[in-house]
């Protein structure tokens, strides 16, 4: 029997799903990159998905159900720890997919998947995907090509979140998330934040005040506002460009 997603608090989430085919065309930049003979073949095990913000879709102690496309909003992929504390190891918006590795028919995950940005889109389970992608060779090839991608992004962000300051790596996160939201205006909280950048609200709040003070953000009751993307720029580490320029390659 399926479990229903979990939301922030730990209860069990609304059905947020609706069974059936689904019509074309996807805002999810994988869905829309395949054929549309493959996309014939996909739309019978799609289902509209709602991601509520703050919303769990996955815990590592669970087995991986479902593989989730954005078409708008943005997924954290966190790293959990016995003792409570979480770091993120990546994101994932409309340009691909929680749950990849359901592409290559593992059943598990270590991540934890939580909804830091509302949208749509929809979720597939793992095993009809795997079904479909047995017909699909090009669909099966754009997943595979993804999760390599995902996976070189998960290390530089291994590697920012190890070496670099709260200051450039909270510059860093906003980047990336206005590039997969495709807007400016965030609608996150320091504490989480603090959450996903593995850090405390003190070292947060210290950043963002520098970022405001500079003009490159607005922080205004639970959102942010990037004001410079240029100067925010400035601010971030050289992990920003790395992850920014692997985006391009997952998508050519």
């Amino acid at each position: 029997m399926r479990r229903p997603a979990l939301n922030s608090g730990g209860r069990r989430a609304r059905p947020q799903a609706q069974a059936g085919a689904v019509d074309g065309p996807y805002k999810n930049k994988i869905l829309s990159a395949i054929p549309e003979s493959e996309q014939r073949l996909a739309r019978p095990i799609l289902e509209y998905f709602q991601f509520r913000q703050r919303s769990i879709l996955h815990e590592p102690t669970q087995p991986l159900e479902f593989a989730y496309f954005p078409n708008q909003g943005l997924i954290s992929l966190l790293v959990a720890t016995e003792d409570g504390k979480t770091v993120e190891a990546g994101m994932v918006g409309n340009e691909g997919l929680a749950g990849v590795g359901s592409a290559v028919g593992l059943g598990l995950s270590p991540l934890r998947y939580v909804v830091q940005v509302p949208g749509d889109g929809f979720r597939v389970g793992v095993r009809a995907l795997g079904d479909v992608l047995r017909s699909a060779p090009l669909f099966q090839m754009a997943l595979s090509r993804y999760a390599v991608i995902q996976g070189m992004q998960v290390a530089q962000t291994a590697a920012c979140n190890r070496l670099h300051d709260v200051e450039q790596r909270m510059s860093r996160w906003l980047l990336m998330a206005a590039d997969r939201v495709g807007s400016r205006s965030l609608p996150i909280t320091h504490d989480f934040l603090a959450t996903t950048l593995g850090t405390d609200r003190p070292s947060v709040s210290l950043a963002a005040k520098i970022l405001q003070r500079e003009k490159a953000v607005e922080c205004r009751r639970g959102a942010i506002e990037i004001l410079n993307r240029k100067v925010l720029e400035s601010f971030s580490c050289e992990c920003y460009k790395v992850i920014r320029q692997l985006d391009s390659i997952s998508l050519g």
